[in-house]
């Protein structure tokens, strides 16, 4: 079965990390570009944060600017979302979804822009930030 697959979320205090990583079933990650995304409850989903196929480029939420740090590694087939300094705004369900796309070799794919055009999405992984 060809989909994608979220960890590492979980119940933090704010100011607090967690490390969200993506990887694939059925599929190798090596030439897809990725987008993490978060949908918190009663919102719409929103674009958190974007990386190129090769990982150079990347793209952030103004939101998330500063505390998040998204990564990949080819050799592990993961793509990382590393979120300090948690705020409880930052709670919802975290998902990460892949592109196939040329374009995106060294370019991150617009997932802070739009929420569809993407070949596989994962189910996600919920992320609580609360005291």
């Amino acid at each position: 079965q060809l989909q994608l697959v979220e960890s590492g979320g979980g119940l933090v205090q704010p100011g607090g990390s967690l490390r969200l990583s993506c990887t694939a079933t059925g599929f190798s990650l090596d030439h897809y570009a990725l987008g993490w995304f978060r949908q918190a409850p009663g919102k719409e989903r929103e674009g958190v944060s974007c990386i190129s196929v090769r990982g150079g480029s990347t793209a952030y939420a103004d939101s998330v600017k500063g505390r998040f740090t998204i990564s990949r590694d080819h050799a592990k087939g993961t793509v990382y979302l590393q979120m300090n300094n948690l705020k409880p705004e930052d709670t919802g369900v975290y998902y990460c979804a892949g592109y196939y796309d040329s374009s995106y070799y060294y370019t991150p794919p617009p997932c802070l822009h739009r929420d569809y055009g993407m070949d596989y999405w994962g189910k996600g992984t919920l992320v609580t930030v609360s005291s």
